[in-house]
């Protein structure tokens, strides 16, 4: 009979699991549901009043959306055109720079650099801050999109829940995405979309972050359901119910979108990360600048409406845009012709840069729909001049082209196909629109409009660590040793006299001993030798009394993990390397070096595809956390500027140190002794009591003070060359010694635990 009980049925299902990302994918859900809610109220009450009432114009909207509130179209005032988008800069300009610069641009690119960089940390400020400062400038005529705003403040409530409830790093940067998608599946009313958005923009291959998905799903169809319940659950876009695919030859002048899109899109992202130098290159305080940007969108408009003698639709460069869309979706082109569409087109790129590239707040995925639809459907009706016969309805060009305009401006193929089918109910056209997706992505995947998206995996510093084990449990100890390294074995029939001699000339640590066929019997190390020195013993006539049997060693086709392991468990930074057998023989020796450069050379044959000695991906940010007080190493017996050899060889073998730091009076850095350099003098017991360690001492390299930035610190050890270094503080008094070996291991420790989180 099959056990139905409670225990039974919890070892087959993890309720557990199941319930906490239901409970906190419908926290982070509901918060995001709410916070578009209060932007799209915000947003649609503020354009109202400015651009309908104050402005006198007359922007359409998407045909699943309405006003809340709705004020009486006022008289035009061509000067409020250009005052109004100016001044609306000029607040999101100063709210921004004087309380959260984070929230500058577009939002999106943000979020993400905060999952790959930042640990998925937020400035709880930031959401706030670009709620406001996007309602202000999209309100005021500032050419963006929701998806920014709304996606920062969505991630940025997932990231403050997991800090505030303790949760692990790993956990946080997942509620930070599921914001992202739930913010963005509710502004949109694309559930789905959101969900897929926020595990695929991450990354700019065709990957996505599968770990994201289904906390992504939960917060998303949350968030959705909260909007819906205030904006109603129709489709964003009302789009006519004929448009279809039905005969393989309209993939033809498909193709030639796409690849006129992905182009486009090229041109998108030049001009906008153009202009953002230019910007960035202004010698002004950064809150004019978005009031400069929204001034150039002001003329933009202003001389567009001249032009063209219109004030409904060439508006639409102005703020979200969407009115064009659904125009030439329910009209076609009854009201608007080709040259109008082309001109809002390429007229949009340009406000949509003028107004986030000068640090304005907005996103870039609504101005990236109204580009590729008003593109898409000039070139559905040019086509369906060329071929009538062919193309029965060029609106379906429309929708194809808001999906592959920004499939291509954003290397997000597959969540755009999906979003677009659902910001307009329309999945008769999947066929096309994946056609046209995969196309432009192909095209454009050199480039990007979130310019913090990292190729893969292997770039990201959320997965660093996990590749930390994989890369010492698939690398060998012979691509790693030096064999050209210089290296003394000591015969068995060696004296003790023949082995002072022996270390005096060698700066190894550990010492294989071999008999006559030269195969390995033992070793010993030099802490044995200076121990020697201070008890000297008669019976010890020959090497095979000195040595150890029991050593660790490695082979030469043994993993790095091993070595790294026998190191750590035996506390030493160097192990022999032997050939396999019964009778070994020594090879050479492998250092905790060693091991350290060649996992950082196969870090970045990761990322360069060759043997690279740039740094590592993510290095940088990975060093910024490390503590340089934690790294210090405060236990090495320092010595006197007056103490003599005597008490230096004494202090050699008590610290089993071959560094010691030497201080004067007042405890103030002096200089530096190594073992090395005092090897060939410390047997003299002579000079035991006259030579002093101020005349054996050696000026350091360089000198670390207590409250340096790791990035000084990395360039003192790359610009000496040296492998450790003394710490001071700043009135000159030793604090402790710092090695490159340790910031190395710590680097690693902080990327295997990166992946444990």
């Amino acid at each position: 009979m099959p056990n139905f009980s409670i225990n039974a049925i919890n070892r087959q299902f993890d309720f557990r699991l199941a319930g906490r990302w239901l409970i906190l994918g419908s926290v982070v859900g509901v918060v995001s549901g709410l916070g578009a809610i209060l932007f799209q109220s915000g947003l649609s009450l503020l354009q109202e009043l400015t651009v309908v009432h104050w402005m006198g114009l007359s922007p359409g909207s998407a045909g699943g959306e309405s006003a809340l509130v709705s004020f009486v179209k006022g008289p035009y005032f061509p000067v409020l055109v250009l005052i109004i988008p100016a001044s609306g800069g000029l607040l999101s300009g100063w709210l921004v720079y004087t309380f959260a610069p984070e929230a500058e641009g577009h939002g999106t690119d943000a979020v993400i650099n905060a999952y790959h960089r930042q640990r998925g940390i937020i400035n709880p400020k930031v959401p706030i801050i670009k709620l406001f400062a996007s309602i202000i400038t999209i309100g005021t005529g500032g050419s963006g999109g929701r998806e920014g705003p709304i996606a920062q403040i969505g991630s940025g409530f997932g990231s403050f829940l997991a800090t505030r409830m303790g949760l692990n790093t790993r956990t946080r940067r997942w509620l930070l995405a599921a914001g992202m998608g739930a913010g963005i599946g509710s502004i949109f009313r694309a559930p789905l979309a959101g969900a897929l958005f926020a595990a695929e923009v991450l990354y700019s291959d065709p990957e996505v972050e599968s770990e994201v998905l289904l906390p992504a799903t939960v917060a998303s169809i949350i968030a959705y359901s909260v909007f819906s319940l205030a904006f109603g659950w129709g489709h964003m876009f009302i789009a006519p119910d004929t448009l279809g695919f039905s005969n393989p030859l309209e993939l033809i002048p498909y193709l030639l979108m796409a690849v006129v899109l992905a182009l486009a899109a090229l041109f998108y992202v030049k001009i906008f990360y153009g202009i953002n130098k230019l910007f960035k290159g202004l010698k002004i305080p950064n809150m004019f600048k978005p009031a400069i940007g929204g001034l150039l969108t002001g003329i933009t408009a202003f001389v567009l409406i001249t032009a063209f003698n219109d004030r409904s639709y060439v508006v639409d460069v102005m703020s979200g845009g969407y009115g064009i869309i659904q125009e030439v979706l329910s009209n076609g082109l009854t009201h608007v012709s080709i040259t109008v569409l082309l001109v809002i087109g390429a007229a949009k790129i340009l406000t949509t840069s003028f107004s986030i590239s000068s640090g304005g707040s907005a996103g870039v995925f609504g101005p990236s729909m109204v580009i590729g639809g008003a593109l898409g459907t000039a070139m559905g009706y040019i086509f369906q001049m060329i071929a009538p016969d062919l193309i029965q309805h060029p609106a379906a060009f429309t929708i194809v082209g808001m999906a592959g305009f920004f499939a291509a401006a954003a290397n997000t193929p597959l969540s755009t196909i999906i979003m677009v089918s659902e910001l307009t109910g329309n999945y008769e056209l999947l066929m096309p629109t994946m056609w046209v997706c995969s196309i432009s992505f192909l095209v454009a995947k050199k480039w990007s409009i979130y310019q913090s998206q990292v190729p893969n995996h292997n770039y990201s510093q959320a997965h660093f660590g996990k590749m930390a084990p994989d890369i010492l449990n698939t690398t060998r100890v012979v691509d790693a040793f030096k064999r050209t390294r210089n290296f003394t074995c000591v015969p068995e029939d060696c004296s003790i006299e023949d082995i002072y001699k022996i270390v005096d000339e060698s700066r190894q640590r550990i010492f294989p001993v071999i008999d006559k066929k030269n195969n390995l019997i033992g070793a010993f190390n030099i802490e044995d030798v200076t121990h020697l020195l201070q008890e000297p013993a008669a019976h010890l006539d020959s090497v095979t009394k000195l040595m150890h049997t029991k050593i660790a060693t490695v082979t030469s086709e043994d993993m790095l993990q091993k070595a790294y392991a026998l190191m750590r468990d035996n506390f030493t930074n160097e192990i022999l390397v032997v050939s396999e057998g019964e009778k070994p023989q020594v090879l050479g020796l492998i250092t905790s070096a060693d091991i350290t450069l060649m996992y950082n050379r196969k870090l970045s044959e990761i990322k360069f595809g060759e043997t690279h000695q740039e740094t590592v991906p993510g290095e940088e940010s990975l060093v910024q956390q490390l503590s340089l007080n934690k790294l210090v190493e405060k236990d090495l017996l320092p010595v006197r500027v007056d103490a003599t050899l005597g008490d230096l060889v004494q202090l050699i073998v008590q610290s089993k140190r071959n560094l010691f730091p030497v201080l004067d009076q007042d405890s103030k850095l002096a200089g530096i002794i190594m073992l090395s350099d005092v090897r060939k003098i410390m047997f003299d017991k002579d000079q035991y009591d006259t030579m002093k360690v101020g005349s054996l001492m050696k000026k350091v390299p360089a000198i670390i003070f207590e409250k340096e930035s790791m990035n000084k610190v990395f360039a003192k050890f790359e610009k000496t060359g040296a492998w450790n270094l003394p710490v001071v503080k700043k009135s000159g008094k030793y604090v402790g010694m710092i090695s490159k070996s340790r910031i190395f291991s710590s680097y690693r420790h902080a990327l295997i635990h990166a992946a444990e989180l």
